[in-house]
This record gives C-alpha cells, structure tokens and sequence, in this order.
C-alpha cells in the first residue's frame, strides 16, 4: 500500500451554502469521502485549519509549512496532499517548494465548485492528487487540477471560476493525468532548498504596489514608512517603470529594504532592455529580478529571503537565486 497524509486548509473544496453565499466549514474526513481512493493507496486525514484562502496569513503558511516537514518525518509516508482554497494556492504551493528538499511529493489541489456542488470538482481533483503523491518523486511541491500537474514555481490561478483554473504562463505542464496514471512530461526548474524558518519566527512585512499610466512611488514610499522589509514593484512591460521609481527604490535599497521586480504582464521574463526608468535602471538601483515568477510568488520569494537571512546583502542574494535556479529543466518521460 502507498500511504499519502491528507492536510486540509479549507477552501472551495470544503465550502458549504451559508444561506446568502458559500464560505469553508467541512472537516477533512468530508471533504476525503467525496473521492475514491486509486488502487493500493490508503489516505488519512490532518485537519489543519477550516478558512476560505483569501484570510490566510503568512502565520497559516507557515504552520502549514512546519506540520508538512514533520509529517516527512515519518518514512512510512509516501507523499502528502494538501486540500487548499484557489485563491491563494499558488502562494502557499510556492513557499512550501522553496523549503522542500525531500523526494517525496506535496501535492496541492482544491476546488472551483463547492463541495457538495451536483456537478462538482472536488473528487476528480482529490484522486488525482492522491494518485500523484502516491506515485511521483524528486518534482517538489506540485499543483493538480483537472487532470493537470503543475509545478509549483510559475503556477498561477487563470481563470476566476472555470474548472480548469490553473496554469503557468510561461511553461508547459509538468504532467498530465489519465486512466489511472501520473505521466510527467518534464521536470521542473527549482531552486536550492532553503531551511526550514523558525516556528516562532517574526514574520516580516512584505508590500507589493503596482506601476501603471500616472503613477508615481507614493505607495512604494508609504510601504518603506509603514516598515516594509520587502517590497514587489509589479511594473509593466519586461519589467519598466519611471525614473521616479527607479529613485524610489534607490533609497528603499540604502534603508536596507528588499526590493524585488516583477510585471503584471501574464507570461515571459523580466528582461533589462529599457533605460529611462526601465528594468536597466531599476535593477541598477537595487531591485532583484524575478524572472518568471509573478506578483504572489514573487512576494513569497521576498518572504522566505528574509526568514532565511538577517544580513541584507546575503537576503538580496537567496533571493537571486530564488529568482534565477542554477538547476536545469531537463525533459523526461516517466510513467507512474
């Protein structure tokens, strides 16, 4: 028997009508019984915590991300999954990769109807993220939706209520799911892992704010005040913004602030080409590239930089190779 541990978060798939909209209440044991079990895989159930996603806290995060290692603990285990609302998946899928150094699968998966919804995602999901986790190893933490296996880096929700809701821009598919079998297509790119934060670690500040037509740094100099250690600058294009917020950041990075760039543009990397307040003079300034990763995972990268280090130059550099992985993206074909 292939035995996988199942941590419930809360989320659509545990949603139930609360007479004026739906809202997460169901316990993990209901939420399991929705889907049957793959041949020769016996689950059992660790109800973490019951919230819609959007409430969650890096504090939720974090215990999520400690009760995983301490489930890994156990030999006998052979993968996890971990039930867990849409609207922050990507978020909590990402943090938990960046510190996972161990074969064994985490596997996250949800729903986008509510649980006792007639036409209903949640079983199909369910056993295909308990397939995966049984099945799978050295692919880190890793997202499963109709049918689909993402990596957790790069994968973000796309679609607001349709079924299929998740997917990386810039990437294909890790693997994809059918007739009882877990193909993996590729292996993903994943950085160094990083240590396991304390459990009583002081969780720091991490803002984002968004460049657009007219905007100035009024808000990315209002995060600096209101104590931001981080910051994501969302800009546009590859990555540009204006020489008022390449000032911006200059004097956030000399207060010690870490700053990391991203763009609201859906697929591609930030790419230095423009000047003129551009990516060039941004990055020159201080801010940190993040490649392919988007503004929640970006944040999360921030995030666990500064958990990892107290110095700002060796914060600034996990978060370099948080952003750039040394690891290459081999293609594989593998059955399981």
């Amino acid at each position: 028997m292939r035995r996988v541990v199942v941590v419930t978060t809360g989320g659509t798939i545990a949603s139930r009508w609360q007479g004026n909209g739906y809202a997460a209440d169901a316990a993990g044991q209901d939420v399991l019984a929705t889907a049957a079990l793959p041949e020769g895989v016996e689950a059992r159930v660790v109800d973490l915590f019951t919230v819609n996603s959007p409430r969650l806290t890096t504090g939720h995060q974090l215990v999520l991300l400690h009760t995983v290692h301490e489930i890994l603990q156990d030999p006998a285990v052979d993968g996890i999954v971990v039930t867990h609302g849409t609207d922050t998946l990507e978020e909590s899928a990402f943090l938990l990769d960046l510190h996972h150094g161990d074969r064994r699968p985490v596997v996250f998966t949800g729903a986008q109807r509510p649980l006792e919804a007639a036409d209903g995602d949640a079983a199909g999901n369910l056993y295909d993220a308990l397939l995966t986790a049984a099945h799978v190893q050295d692919l880190g933490t890793l997202a499963v939706f109709a049918g689909r296996v993402h990596a957790a880096r790069g994968t973000v929700k796309t679609q607001t209520v349709a079924a299929d809701a998740f997917a990386d821009p810039s990437n294909a598919a890790v693997g994809k799911i059918g007739f009882g079998r877990v193909e993996v297509l590729r292996r993903p790119v994943r950085s160094e892992p990083l240590a396991l934060p304390a459990a009583a670690a002081e969780v720091p500040r991490v803002d984002m704010v968004m460049h657009h037509t007219d905007a100035d740094p009024l808000l990315f100099d209002a995060a600096v005040r209101a104590g931001a250690q981080g910051i994501v600058l969302v800009a546009t294009g590859a990555g540009n913004a204006t020489p008022e917020f390449t000032e911006a950041v200059d004097r956030a990075v000399a207060r010690g602030v870490l700053v990391a760039l991203t763009t609201r543009v859906p697929a591609g990397p930030i790419t230095p080409i423009y000047t003129g307040g551009g990516a060039v003079d941004l990055i020159a300034a201080g801010a940190v590239p993040t490649g392919t990763l988007r503004a929640g995972q970006a944040r999360i990268a921030v995030l666990s930089a500064l958990l990892s280090a107290t110095d700002p130059a060796e914060r600034t550099a996990v978060l370099r190779r948080i952003a750039d992985p040394s690891t290459s993206d081999v293609p594989v074909v593998e059955a399981g």
